[in-house]
């Protein structure tokens, strides 16, 4: 077990996303960390985020006042001995501890003084937190030099390096938001070239002794706040407070001349300024609004707040979450609170810190990592891991996935982030218009790559190949007449080769994406049926549930084989199967026709697939929980320890999953199919972009797979 002390070399250093990132880079390698905040001020709201983001409840701080109260007193060795206690209680189950120490003080030395007693107490590395600016290298080396000296220089072997935060003088390339770690963000040429510069002015910083582990880009979009965030530094009151939540001021704009030369102004994520008389500029803010433009929201200045009529006249841009609140202070006024915002990510903004998760992390150097963070275990396939394997995997196969719903706003968003950041070809189908207006409403930016298809002008070439799939089932105008739908003709195209799968259902039912698969698709050879799975991410592991969306009651033979499909299933994104059957009875303490179905299904799945690893029947206790598995199976290689789960029946399946997902605030994804020829996967109608990406990810796997 390792311990991490970040030691930050000022105040407002970006502390508390470091420790985030850190700890988010670590669990995508599959390395067990925890975080411990020793001393907490009032104000700090690390470890709260930290519980949300990691699902994972942090040992009671101490508070900070007392710190600064027993440095004052110059009695801290019962601090130090109490932070021991603290770090023993988590670090036992633990392969690195990450943690935050003091800030500095007043007085640089004594803050600096304690940190070093505190890395001596817990056996720390340690790690300085401090900013750069490429602009000024000598600046930026001597003020580490000096936090150095004041922990004892080169003689103190503890210090492991410097992350910098809020990176100045990087190109605003530098600053894309990834949706799980990306190493490939990482800045290799600026960190080797701000290196040279710092050596240039310290014998130090910027060496093997000193390295830079990781070079962190301002970024406008992470720092900037939710609209919601704004109104009580306004002292405003919400007229209408639509999508508040989900907006974010990305700038702020006072309308002040006449409108018709201002328009510019009304893009996503501009908040707009306006004395609450300018009727004209609730009226263009409606307007935006209905044309698909994010506005951050309208400020509405002074006076008392438009009347009733106006505000019902612009009640449809109202309903499409066009935020609006009114302020007595006057628009200069507004200008000046907005200007002095604190920027600390609040606990109620989780999506904020997880992209500034995702972003610091991915600046990691992971060899740097590798190196320093030994670790004993064998790694587990934590949710950040999986979906950062599941990225890494799609971008290695580079297939060509169909997105039938085409033209609809999360799908184009996440066709763009696919085909940017390489994890597949996408291939969507729509009006090549229909996307350009979501795209410039949006404000994205369109890959030249990226397919747009008109279905109108393909969707006939399928009809003759249609009706010989489906022989005496369709004619030739019947066919036509279903290849309007565009999942339907996206079916077709997979049928004939053309794509490597299908993604949909974030406007289509499920029904509507399955039945053209089952029709034109079909099963593999080796399997007689389709069944499903969901990836479940737990806090610690990733479980695999089948078959909880497809097959109501499935025999024993039937049962075996969605064993076997969902422990296949299971390898091809990383995770080494440990199968439970499970029933309402453990082993043979029970009987009847349910629970001989399971364990004729174990003895099928271990007939023909000798090679896994499987028992049954189990109850869900006995799989889940080392101590009830010890008990109940005590030589069962599966008990306790079972990561894929095998559901006698869709009641149960999908019952457990459910209940499992919403009462433990777990993340599912799927359903994934299993068992086609070829990748088809639908999507909830409530999917949001992550989710679409992901899914997109997971088809290019199987269609991997498959090939």
């Amino acid at each position: 077990m390792n311990t991490l002390l970040l030691i930050p070399t000022k105040e407002s250093v970006g502390l508390t996303s470091a420790s985030l990132g850190l700890i988010y880079a670590l669990d995508c390698n599959g390395i067990k960390s925890s975080f411990l905040k020793s001393f907490e001020s009032a104000h700090s709201q690390t470890s709260a985020l930290y519980q949300q983001l990691f699902q994972d409840i942090p040992v009671a701080s101490l508070q900070q006042q007392q710190v600064l109260d027993a440095i004052t007193s110059n009695q801290t060795d019962e601090l130090l001995e109490e932070t021991v206690r603290l770090h023993r209680h988590i670090a036992q189950s633990r392969d690195v501890v990450v943690v935050e120490g003091l800030p500095p003080l007043s007085d640089g030395y004594a803050s600096q003084h304690f940190n070093l007693q505190l890395a001596k107490a817990l056996n720390a590395k340690i790690l300085f937190v401090s900013e750069a600016d490429l602009n000024a290298p000598k600046q930026t080396a001597l003020h580490l030099e000096a936090n150095l000296k004041s922990l004892g220089g080169l003689e103190n072997n503890r210090v492991m390096g410097v992350l910098f935060m809020r990176t100045k003088g990087l190109t605003e390339q530098s600053a894309h938001i990834p949706v799980t770690l990306d190493p490939s963000l990482r800045l290799i040429k600026e960190t080797q070239l701000l290196s040279q510069q710092l050596q240039k002015y310290s014998q130090v910083v910027g060496t093997s002794t000193l390295p830079i582990i990781g070079l962190v880009p301002f970024s406008n979009i992470l720092s900037v706040p939710r609209t919601l965030d704004i109104a009580d530094a306004l002292s405003a009151t919400w007229l209408n407070k639509g999508k508040a939540k989900e907006r974010r001021v990305l700038g702020h704009r006072l309308i002040s001349s006449y409108i018709d030369v201002e328009l510019n102004q009304f893009t996503a994520g501009q908040l707009i300024i306006s004395a609450s008389e300018r009727t004209d500029v609730l009226l263009a803010s409606s307007i935006a609004t209905k044309n698909g433009i994010p506005l951050a929201g309208l400020v509405l200045t002074e006076r008392e707040a438009p009347k009733t009529t106006i505000m019902d006249f612009c009640q449809s841009a109202l309903e499409q979450g066009l935020p609006v609140l009114h302020t007595p202070l006057n628009p200069l006024e507004v200008i000046q609170h907005l200007n002095h915002l604190n920027y600390e990510i609040s606990i109620q903004d989780i999506e904020r810190a997880q992209k500034i998760s995702r972003f610091v992390g991915s600046h990691i150097d992971q060899t740097w990592l590798e190196t320093y963070i030994q670790h004993q275990d064998q790694p587990r396939l934590s949710p950040a891991a999986f979906r950062y394997e599941l990225v890494q995997k799609s971008i290695a196969h580079k297939k060509r996935i169909v997105l039938p719903e085409g033209d609809e706003p999360r799908t184009v968003e996440a066709a763009i982030i696919c085909q940017t950041r390489g994890l597949a070809q996408c291939v969507l189908l729509a009006k090549p218009e229909a996307v350009y207006d979501i795209v410039k409403a949006r404000q994205l930016k369109l890959p030249p790559d990226l397919e747009i298809i008109d279905p109108d002008q393909i969707k006939d070439r399928y009809a003759d190949a249609m009706v010989e799939r489906r022989k005496g089932k369709l004619v030739l105008t019947q066919a036509k007449e279903q290849l309007k739908d565009t999942v339907v003709l996206g079916t077709m195209m997979l049928a004939l080769d053309e794509v490597d799968g299908l993604v949909s259902g974030a406007v289509h039912t499920t029904a509507n994406t399955v039945r053209p698969a089952f029709q034109l698709i079909k099963t593999a050879p080796e399997y007689s049926l389709v069944s499903s799975i969901f990836f479940m991410l737990l806090p610690d592991e990733v479980y695999v549930y089948g078959d909880c969306a497809i097959n109501p009651n499935p025999s024993a033979q039937q049962l075996a084989e969605i064993a076997i499909q969902s422990a296949d299933s299971a390898k091809a994104f990383g995770i080494e199967p440990r199968i439970a059957m499970i029933s309402y009875s453990t082993g043979s303490s029970g009987a009847g026709a349910d629970v001989e179905k399971v364990t004729q299904a174990t003895q099928l799945v271990r007939a023909k697939r000798p090679d896994l690893v499987i028992d049954g029947p189990l109850q869900y206790d006995a799989a889940s929980v080392e101590s009830v598995g010890k008990s109940k199976a005590p030589d069962s290689q599966v008990a306790g320890k079972a990561n894929v789960y095998i559901f006698p029946d869709l009641n149960t399946g999908n019952t457990t999953y459910k209940a499992v997902q919403r009462s433990a605030n777990v993340i599912s994804v799927g359903p994934m199919l299993q068992g086609l020829n070829k990748p088809v996967n639908d999507l909830s109608r409530g999917a949001l972009v992550d989710d679409i990406v992901f899914t997109i990810a997971l088809t290019a796997i199987q269609a991997e797979k498959s090939a």
